[in-house]
């Protein structure tokens, strides 16, 4: 009789969650930038490789405002953010590298910071919050945004960061549970903040390399409380940290213009190493044992790719010509991208260049397996690219997706297009055989028939 409650009681559970569309975190989720591992690699199959849109779209949710955060999925949600004017619309970006998009002076204008919350299976808007409302502080370079740190979920909460204006944990439902103001900080050339927050373990980690005073901070994901916080002797960067747990410790791993480095879950340095370019961007990752880190500013000579051994303590740095040590396996001194971030993808790494140029490595030895290649109709890439079922996806800014074949040889297979009026800069979700893309004004969800 006991062990028939206990089945009772666990299928009605299970049916309330059914009926109640459960979002607690699950292996297929998507619920932080570049996915699980933050590596944008999916292992599910059936996933589409062919859309348009009259093709394989599911549904399409248009998105006000301007927002280059990327869509993340848990359970049945997808979660985004978005910044919106009261009157008039933000000054058109321009495609491409170019200097001349910084500007000076913020937009006179009253402006409504938002998470919103759409259906992953409909499209349909559950919930829209808005977080802050005033004039922005601070400008923008025109191919920033206001809202362009991805959220975060540990599938009951979501946590929202915009640089400018503060930290806020929601329910999965929308309801504020806390909030943490952030005071405005300048940029280099007053482009604005991108780092997005990461989440470990009951703790939020989050980045602020400015002009002002950098830092590295710990949150109590709970309450909103400052754990610690580490000053950094750095100028603005944009890359979002990672949470490197290999096989003898974990760490958080943050690259800079003067250092990489990394710390213990307590912000205490384990070690560092210099040579990057004057400006990062790039997430890193791990993957077969190693830690994959970029730094690429295309006006540099230095724009290394650097894959580094578990274990190290105190300054690792390269010597000389040297392009391995101790605890750097490999290092490509002049191959990294200047926006998108790197992807392994079996035995090979991938680099993605913002004009529209392609090269591979071995991720293990860092050997070249083909030198750049001309993506044909490609051109003026941010998004970093994806990879599944043997394909390696790049979207452009105008919505021009380009899948190309893993593997030694260089081969476009397929291009997909969507309508765009505004610059798509944002890298894709992947969950439960759907592909959540966002554009510059909507949302799709693409998947096979």
């Amino acid at each position: 009789m006991f062990r028939q409650t206990r089945l009772d009681l666990f299928f009605l559970s299970m049916a309330v969650l059914i009926l109640c569309g459960s979002t607690r975190a699950s292996a297929e989720d998507w619920p932080q930038f570049r996915g699980p591992e933050s590596r944008g690699v999916s292992e599910a199959m059936e996933l589409p490789d062919r859309w348009s849109e009259s093709e394989n779209v599911v549904w399409k949710t248009p998105i006000a405002g301007r927002g280059w955060s990327s869509p993340i999925v848990v359970g049945e949600r997808v979660f985004l953010t978005t910044v919106t004017r009261n009157t008039g619309k933000p000054e058109d970006a321009k495609p491409g590298l170019y200097f001349g998009g910084n500007r000076e002076k913020p937009a006179d204008v009253p402006h409504a910071w938002k998470a919103i919350c759409l259906d992953r299976k409909s499209g349909k808007p559950l919930w829209e919050k808005t977080l802050h409302q005033g004039k922005p502080a601070t400008s923008r370079h025109i191919k920033n945004s206001y809202a362009s740190e991805t959220p975060v979920s540990d599938g009951e909460h979501l946590y929202v960061l915009f640089g400018d204006v503060g930290l806020y944990c929601l329910t999965v439902d929308g309801d504020l549970v806390w909030q943490k103001e952030l005071p405005p900080c300048k940029t280099r050339y007053d482009w604005g903040t991108a780092a997005s927050p990461v989440l470990h373990e009951g703790r939020l980690y989050l980045i602020s390399d400015n002009e002002d005073a950098s830092y590295l901070a710990a949150i109590d994901a709970k309450t909103g409380e400052q754990v610690w916080r580490v000053e950094r002797d750095e100028k603005s960067n944009w890359s979002t940290p990672f949470i490197w747990k290999n096989e003898l410790r974990t760490e958080i791993i943050t690259p800079g213009t003067g250092r990489i480095r990394s710390y213990d879950l307590d912000g205490k340095l384990l070690y560092e190493l210099s040579g990057c370019s004057s400006i990062t961007i790039a997430m890193p990752y791990a993957a077969h044992g190693l830690l994959y880190v970029s730094s690429g500013y295309v006006n540099d000579d230095m724009r290394p790719i650097f894959a580094i051994r578990p274990g190290a303590s105190g300054d690792i740095s390269l010597r000389g010509e040297a392009t391995s040590n101790e605890f750097i396996a490999w290092c490509q001194p002049k191959a990294a991208p200047y926006n998108p971030s790197t992807i392994v993808y079996g035995d090979q790494l991938y680099v993605l260049h913002d004009r529209g140029l392609m090269a591979s490595y071995d991720a293990l030895t860092g050997e070249v397996i083909y030198e750049k290649k001309r993506i044909p109709g490609g051109r003026s890439f941010t998004s970093s690219p994806w990879a599944y079922e043997g394909k390696i996806f790049c979207l452009n800014e105008f919505g021009k997706t380009l899948a190309i074949a893993a593997g030694p040889e260089f081969k476009l297979l397929q291009t997909n297009e969507l309508d765009s009026t505004e610059l798509c800069m944002t890298t894709p979700a992947i969950a439960d055989g759907q592909l959540i893309l966002r554009t510059g004004d909507a949302v799709y969800c693409i998947a096979k028939p």
